[in-house]
């Protein structure tokens, strides 16, 4: 089938979740796909729905028209960068998935991508300083670059909080005021797919359904759907969290999602949790 990205090649670096949707994306209008492994072990699992696998390394780059990078930076930035070398001057479109995490915590304000980053976590601060290096190398190569910051990802495949729900293992946990914000893995896929048919030189965006919420209001919402018994709901302070798990509360911020609803060829597929969970209980 032929579409908008006929012709162009994309380089995935870091074959995550998301990314392995954009990839079948670009396949079905008509594009190519190859992506980086870390681990070899995966390369028949990816071979088998039509993407080539590479060493990362500059040869990677051969014939190359496009790059997404989905890998998780590191304290000194994308680790990712620093293999490929220079990037060649025919490069069309750069993606790099970063985080919302970079606005650290915002008080519970609405905000939008002119707010000042203000990361507190290692991942943040990593996904920070790759977003800076992103910019000066596309903007050596002469490539068009979307840095992407991505809220909370959910979807269907595990990616959900059915298996907890079903199992009997969820816990409401109530913090007042605290919300998340969240995007379902194939409004992602749109946005990049949409950003990639439509290159400019820089853009920025935040990929949010634009409704954020409490994590307790998702868990009793899609229990209600599934036709189970409320969770038991638990106050923050009495939750006994893991650090890793509790440093998600100690952020509060709703995002804005107008740069996301102006991007040319793209229609939010789920604007809030209640459309994505009834399409993934669907599936």
């Amino acid at each position: 089938m032929n579409g908008p990205l006929s012709g162009r090649r994309l380089l995935l670096i870091g074959p995550g979740y998301a990314a392995r949707s954009v990839a079948a994306g670009v396949l079905v209008q008509g594009g190519g796909v190859a992506a980086t492994l870390r681990d070899p072990s995966r390369a028949a699992e990816l071979q088998a729905q039509g993407i080539d696998t590479v060493a990362l390394s500059p040869q990677a780059l051969e014939g190359v028209s496009d790059l997404l990078i989905s890998a998780p930076p590191g304290p000194e930035g994308c680790p990712a960068l620093a293999a490929l070398g220079p990037l060649p001057a025919g490069l069309r479109w750069i993606g790099y998935y970063s985080s919302t995490a970079v606005y650290g915590d915002c008080g519970g304000d609405w905000i939008d991508e002119t707010r000042a980053p203000a990361p507190r976590t290692a991942d943040a601060k990593g996904r920070l300083v790759a977003e800076a290096a992103w910019q000066e190398a596309a903007a050596r190569a002469g490539a068009a670059l979307d840095i992407l910051r991505i809220a909370g990802i959910y979807g269907p495949g595990g990616r959900n909080v059915l298996g907890q729900l079903r199992a009997g293992t969820a816990r409401a946990i109530v913090k007042p005021g605290q919300v998340f914000n969240r995007i379902h893995r194939d409004d992602i896929v749109g946005a990049t797919l949409a950003a990639m048919a439509s290159p400019v030189t820089e853009r920025l965006t935040n990929l949010s359904d634009g409704a954020p919420c409490p994590a307790s209001q998702l868990l009793l919402g899609v229990a209600g759907m599934l036709g189970l018994p409320p969770p038991p709901q638990v106050a923050f302070e009495d939750a006994g969290l893991p650090p890793g798990a509790a440093g998600f509360y100690a952020e509060n911020r709703r995002l804005r999602n107008d740069r996301l609803l102006a991007l040319p060829g793209f229609r939010l597929r789920y604007p809030d949790w209640r459309h994505g969970y009834r399409a993934i209980i669907e599936e």
